[in-house]
Parts: C-alpha cells; structure tokens; sequence
C-alpha cells in the first residue's frame, strides 16, 4: 500500500509575512522573500509553503501567479494554532553586533516571549539596528518552527528600566560579586520573569545597587567562570527554560 504523504510536506518552507492570515488570504511576495522561495527553495506553482504572521499560528498556503521576481500565496488550512511561549523576558546589554545577532538568535530559538536591549554604563555599544536584530529574529523564528515572534524592545537605559519595572515580574540578573545559585534562586521564584545580562565588563558599584533597590530583583550565579555577554544571556534563558519554562 502506498503511504498517504505528509501533509502539509515536512520540507515544505516557511516565511513570516505582515499580513494578516485566514483560510483563503492571498498575500502577494516580492523582494528578498520572493528570491528565497523562487531562487533558493525552488517552489514551484502549486507548492505549499508555510506561512505565520504571530498572530494567527501557522499556515499552508499555495504558490499562485509565480513570474520571475514575485509571487502570491494563497492559505487554505491552519496547521497550528498560534503558540503560547513561556513568560519570559531576555534584557540585555547592547555588544558587538555579531555578538548581539547571535543573542537574538538563540533568545528565538529558546522561547523568548520579549527580547529587551538596555544600555548600561559599561556598553561598549550605544545603538542598535533595530531592523537588523528583528530580521534575525524572524529568520530564526522561520527556522525553528515558531508561530509567534518574539517582541523586541526599543534600547532603554537601566535605570528607565529599573525604575518602571512591574512589580509582578522576577528580576533575575548575573552579579559577578555573588549571588543565590542559579537552580536554587529559579526554583524558589516561579512565575514571569525576566534575565538581565551586562556587557563585557559586567554593572558598574552604583548600577548593581540600583538594580538590588528593585523589590523583585534577584542576583545569581552564573557559575564559577567568567563567560562572555552572549553565553550568558543563551546559558541563563536555557536554565530558565528547563526549571520554569516549556521544556519540562
């Protein structure tokens, strides 16, 4: 007996688009995306191709009216419903850009519901291309298999931050002069919450006392090594995801 094939195929493609999805959406692709269906996946007239757009989950569209530069997808069935990711919050110190590409990235890849950038006194950075971070977002979210983008925040400096934090949030952050263990302090506070990572050379005396000030504020451990920025914003939403997040 012949097997019935997947469906929607497994090697189908997935793009985000802007546009809002339902069950008979068309939605016209140009550009970059275009190139990457037509050129680089090869869809042909006909082919599925998985759509999302982090509102309605994900899905199966058809290639219709394919030319050269463009084309349009037309959804015919939901395959998932959109996703509930974990409440959790990346804040982060703006590093060297193929350093923070990589952070957002992986922040995706982990199930990061919002990736905070947050200048410090210490950044060696004081801008970010916001564009060029969510770009790398939707990649990732392309790849992995995600129904709902991760959000991402304008910069703020720390102390607008600390100063408008909610007070139904766990403000975990890596203190390099000490704090509770990691498993032991992750446990001990369940709920929403969010990591917030310095950059290279850590929080400066006045900022780590500021960030203690906050009622829901807790310093960490990261572990007896000195890690760059990025490996500890990946270990640190790692941790947090295998204790209190959707990996259990």
């Amino acid at each position: 007996m012949t097997a019935t094939p997947a469906w929607p195929p497994q090697s189908a493609p997935r793009l985000y688009v802007e546009t809002p999805l339902g069950e008979g959406v068309a939605v016209p692709v140009e550009g970059n995306a275009a190139h990457y269906l037509i050129g680089v996946m090869r869809v042909k007239p006909d082919d599925v191709v998985l759509l999302f757009d982090g509102r309605s989950g994900e899905w199966a569209a058809r290639a219709r009216d394919m030319r050269k530069r463009d084309l349009v997808l037309v959804c015919e069935t939901r395959t998932r419903p959109l996703e509930q990711v974990p409440d959790f919050w990346l804040c982060c110190a703006p590093i060297k850009k193929g350093r923070i590409d990589l952070i957002a990235e992986k922040a995706c890849e982990l199930g990061a519901a919002k990736l905070q950038p947050v200048l410090t006194r210490r950044a060696v950075v004081d801008r970010l291309n916001i564009d060029r971070l969510r770009a790398h977002l939707v990649e990732a979210a392309e790849q992995c298999g995600r129904t709902a983008l991760p959000e991402l925040g304008e910069m703020v400096k720390l102390d607008a931050l600390l100063r408008e934090w909610p007070d139904d949030r766990w403000l975990f952050f890596a203190d390099e002069t000490g704090g509770a263990p990691l498993e032991q302090a992750l446990r001990a506070h369940p709920g929403p919450a969010a990591f917030l990572i310095g950059p290279e050379g850590g929080f400066d005396p006045s900022e780590r006392e500021a960030i203690r000030a906050v009622a829901k504020a807790v310093p960490v451990s990261l572990g007896p090594r000195i890690l760059r920025a990025e490996t500890a914003a990946i270990a640190a939403t790692s941790a947090w995801m295998a204790l209190n997040g959707d990996w259990q």
